[in-house]
């Protein structure tokens, strides 16, 4: 039987769902006597309201020390804000990042640890925040890293799998990154604040050649529209008519020739732009894309969508280097703020290590 992942439920949220499975698991007369304990703390019976979080959740684990071989297995490692994070979770985290690092065995599962409780503490605090993140983002940004080694998502999957690690290991992993960052930018983006003589300074240490030189493009977006309750055999049907689309283009000023042959497919014109306007992840596709082409398609809200590059030109101005080296002293700035708001979400966290 495979390791039991609780990292969506609170434990006593898993003891219940562990009782309706009677073939499974034995010691029914214990389970229900942890539901009966849970909902005596619904109904706000005294005593049990006065034992503290710590107390409840150690009781839980003796009990559920009972259930056979499967809890044994997972072995809870340790408890953030009542989600448990197993010897599972650990072993996988580790694998990853050996691959990652090419760490030993030891550093990668000290490390594991203190990412698993790190992200859990990140995802809380954005939950918290009501930041949430889809599915779609998630699977957008895992595309992305297959990109970034030249492979498909599925490939991608088969990889990892090859090594030992679940992709959803990989996923949950971008889903803490991805709900910390938004939580970042809401806390502190208007306190993030560079001065003119920091980005002078910052320009004058560079010894980029090209930093008097800006790369400008004129940008369309073409999105092939796939309804949100559609089914997965209709999503892949308008997969497959992004790619021959993508295939076929050849450049922005009669694009209704090819676009035309395609039902709900919407061109906006995203205008001229500097590279370093760019969001990191367009960027580099569009470096690659050649003039008159499309990206490649991107699950989005809407549908797919691919970026048309209709032009591109160099400019004389120190703009594209004055807003690179902004960026980069913001992202300096910001990640020192986020470590600082980490520590403080830990200080209010309920960790326990049982």
């Amino acid at each position: 039987m495979l390791p039991v992942d609780w990292s969506d439920a609170p434990l006593y949220r898993y003891i219940l769902m562990v009782h309706r499975d009677r073939t499974t698991f034995g010691n029914v007369d214990k389970l229900e006597a942890v539901c009966r304990i849970r909902s005596a703390t619904i109904n706000g019976r005294r005593n049990l309201m006065r034992r503290s979080l710590h107390q409840i959740i150690l009781a839980l684990l003796v009990v559920a020390a009972g259930f056979g071989p499967t809890v044994a297995q997972a072995g809870i490692k340790v408890i953030v804000n009542e989600t448990p994070i197993t010897n599972y979770d650990i072993s996988q985290r580790a694998k990853l990042i050996r691959l990652i690092q090419r760490s030993s065995v030891a550093a990668s599962t000290r490390e594991a640890e203190q990412e698993l409780v790190e992200d859990q503490l990140r995802v809380g605090e954005a939950s918290r925040l009501g930041i949430s993140v889809s599915e779609t983002q998630v699977n957008n940004a895992f595309a992305n890293i297959a990109s970034n080694v030249k492979l498909t998502p599925a490939k991608l999957s088969q990889a990892l799998r090859q090594s030992g690690v679940n992709p959803q290991t990989l996923k949950d992993r971008l889903k803490a990154q991805l709900a910390w960052q938004q939580a970042v930018q809401r806390r502190f983006r208007s306190q993030i604040k560079i001065s003119e003589s920091d980005i002078v300074t910052a320009l004058r240490k560079s010894d980029d050649e090209n930093k008097n030189v800006s790369v400008e493009y004129d940008l369309q977006r073409v999105i092939v529209v796939v309804p949100k309750k559609s089914s997965k055999g209709f999503r892949n049907k308008r997969l497959g008519e992004s790619n021959s689309i993508r295939k076929a283009f050849d450049g922005c000023d009669n694009p209704g020739a090819i676009l035309g042959k395609y039902e709900e497919v919407v061109v906006r014109p995203i205008g001229r732009r500097l590279e370093t306007e760019l969001p990191p992840q367009m960027r580099t596709e569009i470096n690659k894309t050649s003039l008159g082409k499309l990206t490649s398609a991107q699950q989005t809200e809407v549908g797919f969508e691919m970026i048309a590059v209709c032009g591109k030109r160099e400019i004389a101005s120190d703009i594209a280097a004055r807003t690179e080296v902004e960026n980069e002293l913001r992202e300096k700035e910001g990640e020192q703020m986020s470590r600082r708001y980490l520590m403080d979400v830990k200080r209010r966290a309920t960790i326990v290590y049982p």
